[in-house]
């Protein structure tokens, strides 16, 4: 097991009724923009249980945050924050809302030139204008985490962020906003935290047994729940397992003392910055091939999933590691997951070359738990995935 440091400051509040406890956790006085998506929030009744536990506070509102976050959007939000004195933000939706709000947190105290460089520049944001969250769809696990991702449509550009400044100061669960999320979200959802998982579990064995297991728990939990959260979202038992494994899957617990991997999420936002696909979807399209390419790096590891999580006994380290991968693309299937690129867009030859040369001018040309997917390795991947 390798050496790591743990910090996680975000107060998590998890369960029923609990957004009116936001008026005990901002500071007293705080003037405070409350950030959203596209409305959906209210008519699924969080925004009158934000509004109402937000009375004692002045409150600006700013809407249309889209699903996934982007810069000219967020650029006049910052706006806002600047001309109104804002010090304090809540974020109230899924991951590009909070996702949105930690690039604000840090652009609001940012004194170089162009915000844009924060993300383009790769710079580490140790402290950031102060925000909560209430989650509204779990899927990203960025309610407990300091990571964000950002898009800007003007450049097919989609980059990553973070920081220890850029911590929640608390995060708001409530499994019964579940009830009311489409088909469609829920199964991105649940592949969105699976792969965060596998992307941190999926590498070479380090002898990091409680590490392996509880993330093998989060991936057997989100097998188990999947279909019965498809089913009947407003299971509020199915749905609070749910959540709590989306954000379990994303808080940084399951990350230390292993290395991990996250070549899939990289390459897979060169799809959503080029096509408008779905992260999680992108995500799907990604993996399978990722992993047939690095089988031999990864098989060790591949066949202990098989056999832990999807109880596959029989068969060579290769035979296990094999049917592994074809159950985990099974799985995204089941879910109405289509899992190649080809699917979702008939203007794919030539994408492998771009998402490939587009890493390459992001600094991103040594991906990988071992550093070895090189720009040539990206294109294979893609034309894999094809």
């Amino acid at each position: 097991m390798r050496n790591f440091e743990l910090y996680n400051p975000t107060n998590l509040v998890f369960g029923k009724d609990q957004i009116k406890k936001i008026s005990n956790l901002i500071p007293e006085g705080s003037k405070v923009l409350m950030l959203y998506g596209g409305g959906s929030i209210k008519t699924n009744g969080v925004y009158e249980q934000v509004i109402a536990a937000l009375s004692k506070f002045e409150v600006i509102e700013f809407a249309g945050i889209e699903a996934n976050p982007e810069y000219s959007t967020l650029i006049k939000a910052l706006d806002v924050i600047k001309k109104e004195k804002i010090d304090f933000m809540l974020a109230v939706g899924g991951g590009s809302v909070i996702d949105g709000t930690k690039f604000l947190s840090s652009a609001a105290l940012y004194e170089g030139d162009s915000p844009w460089d924060i993300l383009a520049n790769r710079i580490r944001t140790t402290k950031g204008l102060p925000f909560g969250t209430v989650l509204t769809l779990p899927a990203t696990g960025s309610e407990m985490n300091s990571g964000a991702v950002v898009s800007r449509k003007e450049t097919n550009e989609k980059l990553p962020m973070g920081g220890p400044g850029l911590f929640p100061q608390f995060s708001i669960c409530d499994p019964s906003v579940v009830a009311s999320i489409p088909e469609r979200q829920l199964a991105n959802g649940v592949a969105d935290a699976y792969t965060h998982v596998l992307e941190q579990y999926m590498t070479y064995p380090t002898e990091a047994h409680l590490q392996d297991r509880i993330s093998e728990s989060i991936l057997q939990t989100l097998i188990e729940v999947a279909p019965r959260i498809m089913k009947d979202p407003s299971n509020y038992d199915v749905a609070a397992n749910f959540m709590w494994c989306c954000t379990m899957a994303l808080n940084g617990l399951i990350q230390k003392g292993v290395p991990t991997d996250w070549s899939v999420h990289m390459i897979a936002h060169e799809i959503t910055a080029h096509y408008g696909v779905d992260h999680a979807r992108t995500l799907a399209i990604i993996l399978p091939s990722a992993y047939e390419y690095q089988f031999d790096k990864k098989k060790e590891k591949l066949a202990q999933y098989a056999e832990r999580v999807w109880n596959i006994s029989e068969g060579t380290v290769e035979e296990k590691a094999k049917k592994a991968i074809e159950k985990t693309e099974s799985f995204y299937q089941s879910m109405g997951i289509q899992t190649r690129l080809s699917e979702y867009t008939d203007d794919y030859q030539g994408f492998a070359s771009k998402a490939a040369k587009s890493l390459e001018a992001h600094g991103m040309s040594k991906l990988g738990e071992h550093g070895d997917i090189t720009p040539d390795v990206v294109e294979k991947i893609v034309e894999m995935a094809y």
